[in-house]
């Protein structure tokens, strides 16, 4: 069954097995318009590294047509989504975000994802799915429960000339419940493109289904 993209209390039925679970709000805080920021500036950096290389730019700016507010910034409740910003070694300043589709019942999961690197400049485009490997209701990272789903990727369009196209990877996702914020993104991509392995924790807004 497809998931309601406008519901913004999450919970299920509980079980023996399940304890209660209380619906989070999702809380929007200026996370959204810094990393709207971030993400101007990167893909103007990213564009002018495409230009000069002669390659095609990632489409990346297509959170601007998701209209609404919540996640990715600007956007609405998707099926699944998320928007992190954080820095790490050798790379300030990455805004990821991403959203698609989902149905849980078959383990079928679409959808894209956008790393927006601001320096070094660098700008990569993913395609997700479309087969989950592993979901779980009653997850357990960061010590807290939630929902957990691992899936595969794939590079559709880089800037980063060491990240080259069709490279493979997969995307362990976690969104924490119980009225807690914990959500994480840990991306893993095979050799070319190790330097985007990021594990994203902290500033870090995610829906990981069942709502």
């Amino acid at each position: 069954m497809r998931l309601n993209r406008r519901m913004a209390a999450f919970g299920r039925p509980t079980s023996p097995r399940t304890p209660a679970r209380v619906p989070r709000a999702r809380i929007f805080r200026p996370l959204g318009l810094i990393a709207i920021a971030c993400a101007a500036l990167g893909v103007g950096s990213a564009a002018m590294t495409a230009s000069a290389q002669g390659a095609p730019l990632p489409r990346c700016a297509h959170w601007a047509n998701y209209a609404g507010s919540g996640i990715p910034p600007g956007s609405g409740i998707p099926p699944w989504g998320f928007h992190a910003l954080q820095s790490f070694p050798g790379a300030e300043g990455v805004f990821a975000w991403g959203w698609g589709d989902i149905d849980l019942n078959t383990k079928w999961i679409s959808g894209r994802i956008c790393e927006d690197v601001h320096a070094p400049a660098s700008l990569i485009a993913i395609k997700v799915g479309p087969h989950i490997s592993y979901h779980s209701h009653d997850a357990m990272m960061w010590g807290y429960p939630g929902n957990e789903i691992k899936t595969s990727l794939e590079v559709t369009a880089s800037t980063d000339p060491a990240c080259a196209v069709g490279t493979r990877g997969h995307i362990t996702m976690y969104a924490s419940y119980n009225g807690v914020h914990s959500d994480s993104m840990q991306f893993f991509f095979d050799a070319g493109c190790r330097s985007q392995d990021h594990l994203y924790h902290g500033q870090v807004v995610a829906q990981v289904p069942p709502l």
